[in-house]
């Protein structure tokens, strides 16, 4: 395999790519995140070891910003912070695998094998559209025939469930348990007072209306 590995330890770099080129794979080392990024965004690598606490930038805004750029390289953290927190903001950040030093070599190579096994992963969508509406999922912004909408965070949530399901009707039980988390029917009217909310953002201001109710289903939002 490709990998890069990002660390600004030269001892621990060093032991790690001359283990890795023992084992057949092809290692380009750098010490610091800045050069990392622009170097993991011009190459295509299938894994990246990844320290923490890089000069420049650090390991975490590394990971995010690749993931920000939809690069999908699996990325395995090797750090010596080993708190709970700590790995839950590694995987939040995009990480793919955490681990902690003093490490076995052993152990980070078969990590590495592991991951370089994963199929790659399907370009997330970060763009939805419905005629001249479009939601930026990166940027949380909504625009319709050039003009920005605010939307509320669960006016936003709302729309974005009923774009990813475009052209198909969303029972009120649907949006319930996919907007509000709600898996019962608590006898309210949230879903119908959201909805009239997002019309009167999203079409009342515009020629034609995108998101039509269909009698004794639901709603649905199309072309």
């Amino acid at each position: 395999m490709k990998l890069l590995v990002v660390e600004d330890d030269p001892t621990t770099a060093q032991f790690i790519a001359r283990g890795l080129g023992e084992e057949g794979h092809s290692v380009d080392c750098l010490d610091n995140g800045r050069d990392a990024l622009t170097r993991a965004l011009a190459s295509a690598y299938d894994v990246m070891v990844v320290d923490r606490m890089l000069p420049e930038l650090d390991g975490l805004s590394l990971v995010r910003a690749l993931r920000a750029a939809h690069v999908t390289t699996p990325a395995i953290f090797l750090t010596s912070m080993s708190g709970v927190d700590d790995r839950i903001d590694g995987l939040r950040a995009g990480g793919d695998d955490y681990l902690v030093k003093p490490f076995a070599f052993g152990e980070l190579s078969a990590r590495i094998e592991a991951l370089g096994r994963r199929p790659p992963m399907q370009e997330t969508e970060t763009v939805l559209k419905a005629a001249d509406l479009e939601m930026d999922l990166v940027r949380r912004t909504v625009s319709r025939a050039g003009r920005r909408i605010d939307l509320l965070p669960r006016e936003f949530a709302l729309l974005e469930h009923l774009l990813r399901h475009k052209g198909r009707v969303q029972t009120r039980t649907m949006l319930l348990e996919s907007v509000w988390d709600i898996n019962f029917d608590p006898q309210t009217n949230v879903v119908e007072t959201h909805i009239s909310r997002l019309r009167a953002k999203v079409d009342k201001p515009f020629d034609k209306e995108l998101i039509a109710t269909v009698r004794g289903a639901g709603y649905r939002i199309g072309d």
